[in-house]
Parts: C-alpha cells; sequence; structure tokens
C-alpha cells in the first residue's frame, strides 16, 4: 500500500483526500513507476471539477490527482516498448492513475528515459508546460527577429513559452501582474504590468505595427483584448481558451508522444527549457503545492517532491 492524494467525487477543494491505495498494476502500454517528482498543473484541478472528459481511463474514485510525473519503472506492461525496469523516466499519466501518489503508472508511448545530466524535478516539469510550449512556438513557426506576445507570461507554460522564444531569437512581451515581472525579465522579457497600465496602449507602443505572433494562457476576456494586437489572427495560438476559432485563431495542437518528451529533454539539457521552479512540496503538502496553482497567481512552476 501506499500513499496518494485525490478526490472522491467531483468538485473543489474539499472533495480532496489522501488514501492509501495498493500499487497500481500497469496495463497493457503501461509502466509501474515509483514517483519521484510531480508536476502540478491547472489542468489537475480541472479534471478535479469533472470539466474534462477522457482522461480517467474509467477508473473508479476514489481517483489520484496529477498528469505529469519523473520516477524509476518498477514493472511493464504488455507491449511496451524502449523502456526496461529501473530506467529513470518522466511522461504523461493519460490512462487515469494520476501522478500525486507513491507509485504510479504512465502511459509508455508517452514517457520517455530521462537522460544523462537532467535531473527528476526538471524532467517532471516538461510532459505538460515543457512539450506545450514546444508545440506552439511550432505551431506559429515564426522566424528569428520576429515578434511574439506571450499573454500571461508568468506562470509554468508561459515562463517555458517565453525562455523558448528568446532562445529562438524572437522578440518577446510578456503581459502578467506585477508579481510575475521579476521572473520574466529574467528570461529575456519585456514585461508588460496589466495592473498597472494598459495592456493594448502599452503594446502598441512596443510593436506598432502589430505582433506576428500571440501565445495565449490566460484566455477569456484577456484573450479577447490582446488577439487585435496581431498581425493575422491566425497567428493567435491559445492554450486555455477553445473559443479562440470565434476570434480568427487557433487552439495548439498538442503532441504528447515521446518523441516530442525527448525533443523537449533536449532543450532542456541546452538551457532552452529549463523551467523555472518557485516552490517545491512534500506529498504531505500537496493541497498547499495545487491551491497556489488553483489560485491563478503561481509564479513559475510548482513540484511536489514524493521520493
Amino acid at each position: 500500500m501506499g500513499q496518494a492524494w485525490g478526490f472522491g467525487r467531483y468538485g473543489g477543494p474539499e472533495v480532496q483526500e489522501f488514501f492509501e491505495r495498493p500499487d497500481p498494476v500497469p496495463a497493457r502500454g503501461e509502466v509501474l513507476i515509483r514517483v519521484e517528482v510531480v508536476g502540478v498543473n491547472p489542468l489537475d484541478h480541472i479534471l478535479r471539477a469533472g470539466l474534462v472528459d477522457g482522461l480517467d481511463g474509467g477508473r473508479p474514485f476514489p481517483r489520484v490527482l496529477g498528469m505529469e510525473a519523473a520516477g524509476t519503472v518498477l514493472a511493464r506492461g504488455e507491449d511496451v516498448d524502449g523502456l526496461e525496469v529501473g530506467d529513470a523516466v518522466f511522461g504523461f499519466a493519460l490512462t487515469g492513475g494520476g501522478t500525486y501518489a507513491e507509485t504510479t503508472v504512465l502511459s509508455a508511448p508517452h514517457t520517455a528515459r530521462v537522460p544523462d545530466g537532467l535531473t527528476a524535478t526538471v524532467a517532471a516539469t516538461l510532459p505538460v508546460a515543457g512539450t506545450t510550449a514546444v508545440d506552439a512556438l511550432d505551431q506559429l513557426g515564426l522566424p528569428a527577429g520576429a515578434t511574439v506576445l506571450v499573454n500571461g507570461v508568468g506562470g509554468g507554460v508561459g515562463l517555458a513559452v517565453a525562455r523558448l522564444a528568446v532562445g529562438r531569437g524572437l522578440r518577446v512581451i510578456g503581459t502578467g501582474s506585477t508579481a510575475k515581472r521579476e521572473h520574466a525579465e529574467a528570461v529575456g522579457v519585456r514585461f508588460v504590468d496589466y495592473t498597472a497600465e494598459d495592456v493594448t496602449a502599452a503594446a502598441r507602443e512596443l510593436v506598432p505595427d502589430g505582433f506576428d505572433g500571440i501565445v495565449d494562457l490566460a484566455g477569456g476576456a484577456s484573450l479577447r483584448t490582446v488577439a487585435p494586437l496581431a498581425r493575422n489572427p491566425r497567428d493567435v495560438i491559445s492554450v486555455g481558451d477553445m473559443s479562440v476559432p470565434e476570434l480568427g485563431g487557433r487552439f495548439v495542437e498538442r503532441r504528447t508522444d515521446r518523441r516530442n518528451l525527448e525533443r523537449a529533454a533536449r532543450l532542456a539539457l541546452d538551457g532552452l527549457l529549463t523551467p523555472v521552479i518557485t516552490a517545491v512540496h512534500p506529498l504531505s503538502d500537496a493541497p498547499a503545492a495545487l491551491a497556489t496553482v488553483e489560485s491563478g497567481h503561481a509564479s513559475g512552476k510548482v513540484v511536489i517532491k514524493v521520493a
């Protein structure tokens, strides 16, 4: 038996609970891992609220929270290629096993080995934030010297997008609240504080002819404010708002396969996708870790260290 943290029914933080569960048995195409580090993401509380279907694997309640982790392979299910018992790995829990636990199962086609030189802490941040950054910027396909606006730059995904964009030679302007300024500017962003200045006016002053691309992490009214700043509406990519096609933009096309994970790991090793980790919690403090992310005010990436 091992400890896990999850939820007994759909709802808010009040449905969360710690519980004991036996080690999951890896099914076909899964690997059982001993969890070392977990990345905390907004998707975690969105799933807990029951707002997304199809990622629970049909598992009964209570369900374990979390979508990404790094750890060590303990066992393999059938039809698992490229991963062996004892491998240090990182990846997605796309079959409902969750990751806020001492052991869990990851989807093998969506799991990769941790390369030499990369820590488990960094690796655990790459499945969601790291590959999302790669996908969004690949979808835009901007050349060096182009301008990109990162709307909501201060969180884990936003800072990953910004760092990678700077590494690609893009001129990056980012929007966020005052508390996000320091981390954004540290990765090379020209920061626009939406709590202290008019975003549209400040952005137009910096880039009078309009942005070559926009990566939106905020959605809602904020997306609708910045979308007209793009020179071409099609070059607005939203990560969190699926209504973006109404504005002429596109929702991010996600690639969660092993190849993209390996690519993100190489970029992290090269310093182009190094996460800004601002808080490390033990599993016993998982409620506080998720509460920080759920508040919408987290700067950078929050992780849970299990092992």
